[in-house]
């Protein structure tokens, strides 16, 4: 079978965690209003609470943006819904919250994070369901193919993505070196799972194009996005070697 299109209305310039700056936080209601106002497209993130529902952030934890401490997948709905982010009256969308806000006026395409181990209970199972029920150009995306693996099988009919780059340290920083062995890193850098998830797009480091792989399945027809667009520098290259580009800092 082969995999669900790519719906066409991504390919433009989509928002990286929403319209963010100026006042508006990443993530947040009024950065992805900003983005439906500007015409851009939406890309965003979604971690599990302890029961599993899936709310809109991108942190593992909680101190970045609010002010508390702590893991977001050690909290319930009551005790995120008290929380704000800092210096605003702003609450955590909840990944429902975020599909009737948007009400298919621009695509969203949704980062499902991970730490490349065992999902908390439920959560693969409720973005499924509100995705394949949603009316509205949604695609589904990890950089973990175990859980596009999941995703083929649990919302067979929503278009799904890898997200990859160059897994190299960036500022000394190796985000991925305590969870994963060189060798599987650089099976996720080549895209090596693929075919196998039955990927609809790729969503590629930007300053990692272009590469053979992502070369191939452009030549392929297959839709690659790249993230995240900060320059003038990084625009040129999107424009080079990529299909649509993931971007924040500039209204495109």
């Amino acid at each position: 079978m082969l995999p669900p299109e790519l719906h066409p209305s991504f390919l433009r310039p989509i928002a990286h965690r929403g319209l963010h700056g100026k006042g508006l936080v990443e993530n947040s209601g009024p950065a992805f209003e900003a983005a439906i106002v500007g015409g851009y497209g939406i890309e965003c993130d979604l971690q599990a609470l302890a029961d599993g529902t899936p709310m809109v952030f991108h942190d593992e934890t909680l101190e970045r943006l609010v002010d508390a401490t702590g893991r977001l997948d050690a909290l319930t709905p009551k005790a995120l819904a008290r929380l704000r982010y800092r210096g605003t009256d702003t609450p955590i969308l909840s990944f429902a919250g975020l599909l009737e806000l948007v009400g298919g006026a621009v695509p969203l395409l949704v980062e499902i994070k991970s730490a490349w181990g065992p999902p908390a209970a439920g959560f693969l199972e409720q973005i499924a369901s509100l995705a394949t029920a949603y009316r509205g150009p949604v695609a589904l995306m990890s950089f973990d193919p175990a859980v596009m693996a999941a995703m083929k099988r649990l919302a067979p009919g929503v278009a799904r993505g890898l997200v990859s780059g160059s897994y190299r340290a960036v500022n000394g920083d190796n985000w991925w070196a305590d969870r994963l062995t060189p060798e599987r890193a650089e099976e996720l850098r080549e895209l090596a799972d693929f075919e196998w998830i039955g990927a609809s797009f790729a969503a590629y480091e930007c300053g990692a194009l272009p590469t053979a792989r992502t070369r191939e399945l452009r030549a392929r027809g297959v839709p690659v996005l790249t993230w995240t667009v900060r320059t003038d520098v990084d625009r040129a290259r999107a424009a080079a070697y990529a299909d649509a580009m993931i971007f924040e800092g500039f209204e495109a």
